[in-house]
């Protein structure tokens, strides 16, 4: 961070201070909220300003290369707006993935979020243009409002990105303009060695031209790009809630497991701990491999790993096919046992956990409510754990 301080399109590192128990990080304040969220508030969205958000987070990828950094896990949780002005600046965060580029070095520890990363990251031989295939993905869904390569499990997942058909068919790509279809496959070309480059992306008629639209795109877009976004949040709580209700039969050595990482008795895992926990049990996990599931265990973000947690994250997906399991979870949320989850039920249930504000609840409602009745039914509920919108189900 330190290293592409002071770019533009980068948080900016302001400096770090020690104190007895911690290391502190001071970062840009960046008060605009996530990039989804501002293009979700405006109701509004073209290919223009499209082309306006990739040109930008295309910079940041130029700049880390030019600069000798590789990011690793762009996506587009990790864009900031810097205020809530209407054309305020995009920041990159989160560069905990990011490595310096070794001249021919080849890198092999597979990183990144499921969606956006690039074939060459799956077969293990990569180097930066993994970045730009995986700018290329946020540029597909920021005129579909869907990924690209899109399946119910990691695997499927993975394999549709190996075959690396993309869709061009389906609405709204009838009337995107050829131009922007003509970038997405030079950004999302399988051979890493024939992929346009950062700077080349930058270069092209699409970005430089004007040829990007003002019509807006079909709101159906927006609507996607919101689903793809809420259903995360609803699906972790209620995979915590089948965990805290699982057996002690069913979870026999997962508590020999828990306590043999927590080595200081804390009733926590550390970063530290579950590291060099699993180095014990024998994991060829890479350190970058070991942050990302460390991110994704630790689900209320406070920077260690509960019991509770660390069951969640431990459960296998199989866990989604039992009936039994998805109706005790939907029984937590609906507390009058009406077989509907309002959204008072909804909002009382994640502020205990303190995972959702208002307009998250009300997105979820408007996304998993699919007879549009106002309140989630048993059969909504259960589909929406089956779906593909957590791609992160089996971590351990």
């Amino acid at each position: 961070m330190q290293h592409l301080s002071g770019q533009p399109n980068i948080v900016e590192f302001k400096g770090a201070y020690e104190d007895q128990y911690s290391v502190h990080l001071v970062m840009e304040l960046c008060a605009g909220g996530e990039l989804f969220d501002r293009i979700i508030a405006r109701g509004y969205y073209s290919e223009k300003d499209a082309a306006d958000i990739i040109r930008q987070i295309v910079n940041v990828v130029y700049i880390c290369h030019f600069m000798g950094v590789m990011h690793r896990d762009l996506k587009p949780e990790n864009f900031l707006l810097t205020s809530k002005d209407e054309h305020t600046m995009i920041k990159a965060t989160d560069f905990g993935l990011s490595v310096f580029i070794e001249e021919g070095k080849v890198y092999r520890d597979i990183v990144g979020s499921a969606y956006y990363v690039a074939p060459e990251v799956l077969r293990r031989s990569y180097g930066k243009e993994a970045d730009v295939w995986s700018a290329g993905v946020i540029l597909y869904i920021l005129l579909s409002g869907v990924p690209p390569f899109w399946d119910e499990t990691e695997k499927g997942i993975f394999h549709a990105i190996l075959q690396g058909e993309i869709d061009f068919h389906s609405d709204p790509w009838p009337s995107i303009s050829n131009s922007a279809k003509d970038l997405v496959r030079k950004m999302l070309t399988q051979d890493a060695k024939s992929r346009i480059t950062s700077a080349e992306v930058l270069e092209h008629p699409w970005l430089q031209s004007g040829e990007a639209s003002d019509k807006p795109i079909d709101s159906a877009v927006l609507s996607r790009m919101k689903q793809f976004r809420a259903m995360n949040k609803l699906k972790k709580l209620a995979l915590k809630v089948i965990a805290e209700n699982l057996s002690e039969e069913e979870i026999k050595g997962l508590k020999a497991m828990f306590a043999n990482m927590d080595t200081d008795n804390s009733g926590t895992i550390t970063y530290e701990e579950l590291k060099s926990g699993l180095a014990r049990l024998g994991s060829k996990l890479s350190e970058a491999e070991v942050k990302q599931l460390m991110e994704a265990a630790d689900v209320d973000g406070n920077g260690t790993i509960d019991y509770i947690e660390f069951v969640t994250a431990t459960m296998h997906r199989h866990r989604l096919e039992r009936d039994d399991d998805l109706f005790k979870a939907f029984q937590y949320f609906d507390t009058d046992h009406s077989g509907f989850i309002t959204k008072d039920e909804l909002e009382s249930a994640m502020k205990e956990y303190g995972m959702g504000d208002e307009d998250t609840i009300r997105e979820i409602i408007v996304e998993v409510d699919t007879d549009h009745d106002g309140r989630i039914n048993y059969e909504e509920f259960c589909a929406m754990m089956r779906s593909g919108t957590q791609p992160q189900d089996k971590l351990f």
